[in-house]
């Protein structure tokens, strides 16, 4: 097991009459990081509950706070894992924060949209929140274990699959179980077969941008669908966004979009693509995807808030990667080959306060750690 770059917050956040809120795909570590928070705290008197338990259920039902503690059996730290699938997961949270402050509640759960709306307004200022993606490589080479780049393009970062010696059969359950089991469980999605055609073509437009239109007119199905069906996809922590910048120059786009995996191992999965690198077309996508994602895990497991954004222009001017921060614009050009980059002379000069880097195979690791 890997200690998670959250883990230390978390425990730093106990007992401080708050509840401890932690967001993640399913697989990724939730569990295991709840149960290592336990034996931390195996002093304090722990409880774990499934909420995908039934019996769990029933027992949470009635929001009576003096039932529920008897339920908790006097627990000092109760961990409630899945707690999305609760009736009410925000009012039960609430009512025992409110009621027993000296009682830590900590609840997990795998979808962004099903936990937060059942959350919502009730734990307003009563909760600390985390998200917890698949290992990242701060978190690999901080437990000081080997690093291969070219097994985690191909196979992602999830700690089953990392751990693993068939790599490509476990991705693969992950991929048609788990992740498909959390989008059709959502109301609305009513055709899955509209769902996977649409991940494998978002799987072969990663590091293009993206046209809805497009997408709707390859689906056969309206717009709006493909709108609300990638809305899921990023509340399941399937894919992610990123907008284009336009604030200066006319011949910016802005209107399109950049969608990326939150696992290449996912993203692979969905193409049935496990080749080496060396001999895939899609290396360069591939290696933007990755570099993206893992600047995400660092700037959320390092609290550094940015804005974030890709650059293009109507005369194929481009940059792949833009965080706006501390008043600055910092840009970035991600290749996984060695070509020659030229310095975006137009970019600079529209937005004065500016900087620009090359991430490659070199220096990438600055870049994410």
């Amino acid at each position: 097991m890997l200690k998670r770059r959250i883990q230390k917050s978390i425990q730093d956040n106990l007992f401080k009459g708050k509840a401890i809120i932690v967001y993640g795909p399913r697989q990724v570590g939730k569990t295991t990081l709840m149960k290592q928070i336990i034996e931390e705290n195996k002093d304090k008197n722990c409880l774990y509950l499934n909420c995908e338990n039934f019996s769990v259920q029933e027992n949470l039902e009635i929001l009576e706070a003096e039932k529920i503690k008897k339920y908790f059996n006097n627990a000092k730290l109760v961990v409630l894992d899945e707690a999305q699938v609760l009736k009410n997961p925000g009012g039960i949270i609430k009512l025992m924060v409110d009621t027993y402050p000296k009682i830590q509640i900590l609840a997990t759960g795998s979808s962004s949209f099903d936990l937060g709306n059942k959350l919502g307004e009730p734990l307003v200022g009563r909760a600390y929140h985390y998200k917890l993606y698949p290992l990242s490589v701060e978190e690999v080479l901080l437990n000081k274990k080997g690093l291969d780049i070219e097994e985690i393009m191909k196979f992602g970062l999830y700690p089953e699959v990392f751990f693993s010696k068939d790599k490509e059969e476990d991705i693969n359950n992950i991929s048609s179980g788990y992740l498909l089991k959390d989008i059709l469980s959502f109301e609305g999605v009513k055709k899955s077969d509209i769902v996977i055609k649409l991940l494998k073509l978002l799987s072969l437009q990663v590091g293009n941008k993206v046209s809805f239109t497009e997408l709707a007119r390859n689906l056969s199905v309206d717009k709006k669908t493909v709108e609300k069906y990638i809305d899921i996809l990023e509340k399941c922590f399937i894919v992610f966004k990123i907008q284009g910048l336009s604030r200066n120059l006319r011949k910016e786009i802005s209107k399109n979009v950049k969608i990326y995996f939150y696992d290449l191992g996912i993203r692979n999965s969905l193409i049935l693509n496990y080749n080496k690198m060396d001999i895939r077309n899609d290396a360069g996508a591939l290696w933007e995807n990755f570099c993206i994602l893992e600047r995400m895990k660092h700037r959320e497991y390092n609290n550094i808030k940015a804005n974030i954004y890709f650059w293009r222009t109507y005369t194929q001017k481009e940059i792949d990667y833009i965080e706006e921060r501390e008043g600055k614009m910092f840009a970035y050009e991600i290749k996984w080959g060695n070509g020659k980059i030229v310095n975006p002379a137009e970019f600079i000069n529209a937005y004065n306060n500016s900087q620009f880097e090359v991430i490659n195979k070199k220096n990438y690791l600055s870049f994410i750690i």
